[in-house]
C-alpha cells in the first residue's frame, strides 16, 4: 500500500493516480509492494531527520528509510517541498515533474539503484527517466 502524508501544508494533486504509478514501478522492477509511506515536509523538518539519524547538516530533497523485507519494498520516505520547488527552479522544470523525480527516486533506491558513483547515478537518472515517462497522469 502506497500512502501519503503531510507534515507541512502541502497536497499531493492526483494521488491515486500517483499510487499507481508507483506500484506498477515496483512490478516492473520485479518487486513486491508492501508498506510505503511518503511525507511531504518543508527543509527544518527534513534538516533535523538528516542530522538526527544520518548525521549530515545539509539540507536535502530526500530521506528514505528502508524497511524491505526480502522482495517486498516497505519505507517511509520524507522530502522536502520546499527543496523540490527550488530544485525545479535550478533545474528549470515544473515542479510537478521534479516532485515525480524526487517520489521515484526514493522507491528506486528500495529497488537497489543506488547513486553515490557517476555510473550509479547515470543508471538512477536512466531509470528516473524511464519511470517518468510511464506517467499517464499528467
Amino acid at each position: 500500500m502506497i500512502d501519503f502524508f503531510s507534515e507541512t501544508p502541502f497536497n499531493l494533486q492526483n494521488s491515486e493516480e500517483v499510487a499507481s504509478w508507483i506500484s506498477a514501478i515496483i512490478s516492473n522492477e520485479n518487486f513486491e509492494e508492501g508498506e510505503v509511506s511518503y511525507i511531504f515536509c518543508d527543509d527544518e523538518y527534513l534538516h533535523k531527520l538528516n542530522l538526527e539519524f544520518l548525521k549530515h547538516d545539509t539540507l536535502t530533497d530526500i530521506i528514505s528509510f528502508d524497511n524491505s523485507l526480502g522482495n517486498q519494498i516497505n519505507g517511509d520516505i520524507f522530502i522536502s517541498v520546499e527543496r523540490v520547488k527550488e530544485n525545479a527552479n535550478s533545474f528549470n522544470t515544473s515542479f510537478e515533474n521534479e516532485l515525480h523525480r524526487v517520489i521515484i527516486h526514493g522507491v528506486l533506491h528500495y529497488c537497489g539503484y543506488k547513486d553515490k558513483t557517476k555510473k550509479d547515478t547515470d543508471l538512477m537518472r536512466t531509470k528516473e527517466d524511464a519511470a517518468l515517462s510511464q506517467r499517464i497522469f499528467l
